[in-house]
């Protein structure tokens, strides 16, 4: 073949490469609560992994932002695990805390919420005997504050801590990078912390709005905030100063929640009613309530923005959810008790966002 021929085919080749690149949509990892982690394949929008975390109770789930590595906070051994995306095998376990939950990536660092003090089941309904008792408890007991353990993963080893309220829940950055934002639902808080220090700069009190402060969410332009309070059937607006500017009402225990790439909508899981709700979010009008399955907590866009993946726990499933047409196109099966859901390329998300 001469030189000519041979430089065609390579270009023609090479072209070919680049489209079906441009073509993948990518992966979501689901954690499941029973089991392991489900890699479902975007491009076909069926599972075609399952990865062994190597402990039991995976929760939050991060990748790191080249896609290399997949960070999984297991609960029952207090640890999280760091998964090489490539062959899907736990390179290292890192010893963080009891009960990790959440967990956020910013540059090479790792933040995971995890609680001391928690105690195992969901929370009692504000107001009732269980709940009265469980104050009463409180007050004798020397209630340990909850913590974001910080992760150097080029070291490989927890390297400091944040102190966080009593069951620390939702963590958050602030668009400059400057603030860690926390969700604290057992003394119904959001408290704001210098990031580099941990230093404590403010705290929101919700119970006028509602208990359980659980999910937080930056807008993309970085000047709002929102967080869900479960016992409220609320989510509160706050400025870029966390002035809180106003309460809008929700289903029934809202928990996940996410601004759309564009910042012009936002999405709340709200679990006891079944739904994943969206409304405007400059005049913050309800515009569609989507029925879903049984106990949604988490979900993610997909990064091409076509849909929305939601796990819910109770139907062992992942809906799909068309995001222009706000229905549900699809049920991903099979699943153990499914809790959050994440993708790389990193989209929009309730434990994780794409913007910068």
């Amino acid at each position: 073949m001469k030189l000519t021929h041979l430089m065609i085919a390579a270009a023609v080749s090479m072209t070919l490469g680049i489209n079906a690149n441009a073509a993948d949509r990518g992966k979501a990892y689901v954690s499941n609560q029973d089991g392991g982690v489900s890699v479902i394949d975007l491009n076909t929008l069926t599972s075609v992994a399952d990865i062994d975390v190597k402990a039991e109770g995976p929760r939050g789930l991060a990748v790191t932002d080249d896609g290399k590595f997949l960070i999984v906070a297991t609960r029952e051994n207090g640890s999280v695990s760091i998964i090489d995306t490539a062959t899907n095998e736990v390179v290292k376990q890192i010893p963080v805390g009891k009960n990790p939950e959440f967990v956020r990536i910013r540059g090479n660092f790792a933040f995971v919420s995890y609680e001391p003090s928690a105690k195992a089941g969901p929370p009692p309904t504000p107001g009732s005997d269980a709940a009265k008792a469980a104050e009463k408890e409180n007050e004798d007991d020397d209630q340990e504050p909850a913590r974001i353990g910080i992760i150097d993963l080029k070291l490989g080893k927890k390297v400091r801590e944040i102190i966080g309220g009593p069951e620390t829940e939702g963590v958050e950055f602030s668009k400059d990078g400057k603030q860690l934002i926390i969700t604290n639902e057992a003394d119904n808080s959001v408290t704001v912390h210098i990031l580099k220090t941990g230093k404590l700069l403010k705290t929101i009190k919700t119970h006028e709005y509602g208990d359980r402060p659980r999910g937080i969410k930056v807008s993309p332009d970085g000047k709002t905030y929102l967080a869900t309070l479960e016992f409220g059937n609320k989510f509160i607006v706050m400025d870029k100063n966390f002035k809180v500017l106003r309460a809008v009402d929700t289903g029934v225990t809202p928990y996940g929640i996410a601004y759309d790439r564009k910042g012009e909508r936002i999405f709340v899981a709200a679990n006891k009613a079944k739904t994943l709700e969206v409304y405007d979010a400059k005049t913050y009008a309800k515009i569609k309530d989507i029925p879903t399955g049984n106990r949604c907590w988490h979900f993610t866009f997909t990064p091409d923005d076509k849909e929305v993946l939601l796990a819910c726990g109770k139907s062992n499933s992942v809906f799909v959810i068309d995001t222009e047409k706000l229905e549900v196109t699809k049920q991903i099966d099979d699943k153990k008790t499914p809790w959050g859901i994440v993708t790389y390329p990193k989209s929009m998300g309730s434990l994780d966002t794409a913007i910068k």
